[in-house]
């Protein structure tokens, strides 16, 4: 069965907007980071540390920065001694919020099915 030649070309740019996303969010970390932020507003950089299970420091500082690249985290210098450097969502990062809530909802219902837990 083949598709029609508009059909075709709509496939292809909701494909492309697949691989962008994927482009942006790509790798280990990065949803994992953004799941951090998310659940608490605000996060210190010691926080996400302890929240993302086996990222080195070098790695989340390499990840957050592409983040804020991307304009999906804003990172804030807070005027304390020492120095507390604070990471929150963008307005463009929150518009993540729902898919790491629908992937939060498919994973506890994956564990259960696959685990039982």
């Amino acid at each position: 069965m083949q598709c029609e030649p508009h059909l075709i070309d709509k496939h292809k740019k909701k494909m492309m907007a697949v691989q962008d996303s994927m482009d942006v969010l790509n790798g280990k970390w990065k949803i994992s980071i953004i799941s951090s932020i998310c659940y608490y507003n605000k996060r210190r950089f010691s926080d996400i540390l302890n929240d993302v299970e086996g990222i080195s420091n070098k790695m989340l500082s390499k990840e957050l920065k592409e983040l804020e690249i991307n304009q999906l985290v804003k990172r804030t210098v807070l005027n304390t001694q020492p120095v507390t450097v604070q990471y929150e969502l963008t307005e463009h990062g929150l518009t993540l919020k729902t898919i790491i809530n629908n992937l939060t909802d498919w994973g506890m219902e994956h564990r259960k099915k696959i685990i039982g837990e």
